[in-house]
């Protein structure tokens, strides 16, 4: 069986596995049964064998780990829809958190997510994002490493005092601008996104994974304290979509997908977000689908995603909207022009009364064709509804395959470590009168430059073969960039995909 059973309308309702990866939107009012929808899905494509990403911002979803107890309301839905064989059951699930408390650690380094995303996720403005660039450029044209917030706190130090010598080969650089930079990174730290930034980085294969009994596992995210930080939540599932965007080769339509992501709260991805980024969006969510991904984004209102977004979500699940102000009332009539007419089903009137647990629904049937809308009563999810204890939660995280990967950062020497060793190095060199080293004296009436001084330190094959042999070998087991080969970064990466993982963190 490769079809989804989400309830019982006029007939019954599938989503089929095939076109799980045309991706799909959950709407509806508060309390309405958006999450238990969402689970229902998740669930679906779990024994179908496709692995899921979720974040869980209420601690609810963390129920999938839970099988479901039958209840006296849980057993009338199952009469309800004639589910005679239907049986509590858990998922296989692993809990992920960017704190690292109530899942295994998410992390990334600095030169993964970026100068465009790192630029949203610090709120910078247009000259900053500039100033950002150039230290991504700098870093890379010296081969230094940006892997935490610490790496680049000294790469922002080390373009401010040699502003001069930066400005006149990249562009200008402000001292004003990099210390904006600076306090916007203190305001992140602040915020806990810290933690985001480090090694071991995320591979995305440990997303990817299967049971042993051939099930998808659940990924859940723990973002109860990340969503009180909007802009570190939407930045970093953005990175996620850039990431597996850029990473997956192309496969073409499958008869499922390699893995679907659900996005929660989506309004926080577009609120704000410059046109040059919702085009990019919009781009991924187009293309991304022949790499065997599904999107499903989750949200109050249908027209919190864009319209362009909008119109490639295939599959629709539309709970009640209530149309008491303006605004819900646009929702109302936009939500309705959206569905495949259904003579039975009159969407603006039945919208407004479905009960909990009923949606309107349309999913893409042989042919990529719309099922007309169905007024549909949803099937429950086998595993408990509702959050779960921490002891629960301990047994869970215990059994997971991949805690002995992530759960321990890694701190090797990357750029702080080498322009602070390069920085001693100049300390300690005598001076002779022109201001060059002892080694290396400078032409007359010219000191050094700062490139002089760094490649002197981290590439001298005289007096620091140790250091470039350590260098080399960081970079080898770099698992963010190739920095030789200067990898075009971007928010959610070029339309044609860029490899910047090495082999050996695979």
């Amino acid at each position: 069986m490769s079809d989804i059973y989400l309830g019982k309308g006029n007939q019954d309702v599938f989503l089929r596995g095939k076109y799980g990866n045309r991706h799909g939107l959950i709407a509806g009012a508060t309390g309405t049964g958006k999450s238990v929808s969402l689970m229902v899905l998740a669930e679906g494509f779990s024994r179908l064998g496709v692995p899921v990403f979720l974040a869980d911002v209420k601690g609810d979803l963390a129920g999938l780990s839970q099988a479901a107890v039958l209840g006296d309301k849980l057993k009338a839905r199952l009469d309800r829809l004639g589910l005679t064989q239907w049986t509590p059951a858990a998922n296989p699930v692993v809990f992920w958190d960017i704190y690292g408390k109530n899942g295994h650690p998410i992390r990334t380094t600095i030169s993964e997510m970026g100068p465009t995303l790192l630029s949203r996720l610090l709120e910078l403005n247009d000259t900053q994002e500039g100033v950002l660039n150039v230290t991504f450029r700098v870093a890379d044209d010296e081969g230094l490493l940006l892997l935490d917030m610490q790496d680049l706190r000294a790469m922002l130090t080390f373009i401010s005092e040699n502003a001069k010598e930066v400005s006149a080969k990249y562009g200008l650089v402000a001292p004003q601008s990099v210390a904006a930079i600076q306090r916007a990174l203190l305001q992140l730290e602040n915020d806990g996104g810290a933690a985001f930034f480090g090694e071991p980085a995320l591979d995305l294969n440990d997303f990817m994974r299967q049971d042993m009994s051939g099930r998808g596992i659940i990924n859940v995210l723990a973002a109860e304290q990340l969503i009180l930080k909007p802009r570190v939540y939407s930045s970093f599932l953005l990175w996620m979509l850039s990431e597996l965007f850029e990473n997956l080769p192309e496969v073409g339509d499958l008869d499922k997908p390699k893995l679907v992501f659900f996005f929660d709260e989506a309004h926080l991805l577009f609120n704000d977000a410059p046109a040059s980024l919702l085009q990019r969006i919009e781009q991924v969510v187009r293309l991304i689908r022949s790499k065997g991904v599904g999107v499903y984004f989750i949200s109050q209102l249908p027209d919190d995603v864009p319209p362009v977004v909008l119109g490639q979500l295939g599959n629709r699940v539309q709970h009640a909207l209530r149309a008491f102000t303006p605004r819900d009332q646009k929702a109302v009539k936009t939500a309705a022009e959206t569905f495949p007419a259904n003579p039975l089903v009159n969407v603006v009137e039945a919208i407004t009364n479905l009960g909990v647990g009923e949606a309107l629904v349309t999913t893409l049937q042989e042919g990529g064709i719309p099922l007309p809308v169905e007024q549909t009563y949803m099937a429950p999810p086998t595993a408990r509804i509702g959050a779960i204890t921490p002891e629960e939660r301990q047994v869970v995280r215990g059994r997971s395959p991949v805690g002995g990967k992530y759960d321990t950062a890694i701190n090797r020497d990357s750029a702080f470590e080498m322009l602070q060793q390069a920085a001693a190095q100049q300390d300690d060199a005598p001076q002779t009168a022109s201001g060059g080293s002892a080694s290396q004296p400078a032409p007359a009436n010219q000191g050094p430059t700062w490139g002089d001084r760094l490649r002197d330190f981290l590439f001298g094959t005289s007096r620091r073969q140790g250091a470039l042999e350590a260098m080399a070998k960081s970079a080898m087991r770099s698992a963010g960039t190739n920095m030789t080969n200067r990898v075009i970064r971007g928010v959610l990466g070029g339309v044609t995909g860029s490899s910047r993982r090495s082999s050996s963190k695979r």
